[in-house]
């Protein structure tokens, strides 16, 4: 009985020696004094700079929430513009300590690239664009087209099933990134574009004539997008996870960029709980105890951040759909801060 109690005492003193060793991330991204976040290399409302280079987008707001909720300055963050290709061995590497690039969550990344998903901030699927000219209503209507597509990204596969599933033809021509395969399309390379039904409406603000093109009703494809941290620092993953519900929790609760210091006095036990004003949530995952108040006064709340960057707000007008909050009617929910 004393033989299991100590081979238990032993494996238990490594599991802490491992988790500590690992913890490191949220150490070096202070010493630093910066936050490097791969972003993509150029997909509006998502994460693009403008002609001065400053970054702003969905994917943006992450990082400088979590710059916000670290720093309580969201302007300390590195962005590195990253390739569908490139992106995973910049995080494995540790050349960034965060991936925020309209990336999909699926079982094979999860599983065999040592990240870890901390959750969705974009519920898209994937699409279609074609040509008005082309007169096609669906993409059921696309039996024999050749489709332009980014080699490196979960498109090409989603195609085939597609495809396959409906009896249908088709040729794929594919390209290194997403600006090439705008061109392509764009010149009349092929027929029709694939991609994110979000990066759809994005690409299609970079054409000649935007009007001339439509986005396909049919979504072939289920494609939560999100954050990506390493494997083997659970603290960092905490981190970058709790950041992200923050800003779905404080859109629920109707804290906003606005009112978030008036919202801090409430004597609401979820907001007392929310601000630190009650317990100490903040300082276990490594922060302080005002780290939701920070990363409001931010980047506002999630809706904010949604229709500022690809909703009503923004050039994209893409509808919430899936992204309103689980009692508006979509699928958005966090984990309660308690």
């Amino acid at each position: 009985m004393k033989r299991v109690s100590l081979v238990a005492a032993f494996a238990a003193a490594a599991v802490f020696s491992v988790s500590s060793a690992g913890a490191q991330t949220l150490k070096t991204v202070k010493d630093r004094g910066m936050l490097s976040c791969g972003v993509s290399q150029g997909l509006p409302g998502f994460s693009a700079p403008d002609d001065k280079g400053n970054w702003a987008g969905l994917d943006v707001d992450v990082c400088r929430a979590i710059a916000a909720a670290v720093f309580d300055d969201p302007s300390k963050v590195k962005f590195v513009p990253l390739s569908a290709k490139d992106r995973f061995t910049a995080l494995q590497s540790g050349e960034i300590d965060v991936l925020s690039r309209n990336t999909t969550w699926t079982l094979s990344r999860d599983t065999s690239l040592g990240v870890n998903f901390a959750g969705v901030s974009y519920y898209d699927g994937q699409g279609f664009m074609a040509k008005k000219s082309l007169k096609v209503n669906s993409a059921l209507e696309l039996n024999g087209a050749s489709i332009c597509v980014q080699t490196g990204t979960t498109n090409e596969q989603n195609v085939a099933d597609y495809f396959k599933g409906n009896n249908m033809k088709y040729e794929v021509i594919a390209f290194a990134n997403a600006d090439e395969a705008v061109k392509a399309y764009e010149s009349g390379r092929c027929d029709v574009f694939t991609s994110d039904v979000s990066q759809l409406y994005a690409q299609r603000l970079k054409l000649a004539t935007p009007a001339d093109h439509a986005v396909l009703p049919e979504v072939i494809s289920k494609e939560p997008l999100g954050p990506l941290v390493r494997h083997g620092d659970d603290q960092w993953f905490d981190i970058v996870k709790w950041t992200l519900f923050a800003l779905v929790n404080a859109e629920e609760l109707g804290v906003t960029q606005k009112n978030v210091d008036e919202m801090a006095k409430s004597d609401k036990p979820e907001l007392k709980r929310v601000f630190g004003t009650d317990g100490n949530l903040g300082e276990q995952l490594g922060l302080t105890k005002d780290w939701v108040a920070r990363i409001v006064k931010a980047t506002g709340n999630y809706g904010e951040s949604f229709e500022r960057n690809v909703g009503s707000g923004s050039k994209l007008e893409i509808a919430r759909g899936l992204n309103k909050l689980w009692n508006k009617g979509g699928i958005m929910y966090a984990p309660p801060i308690r």
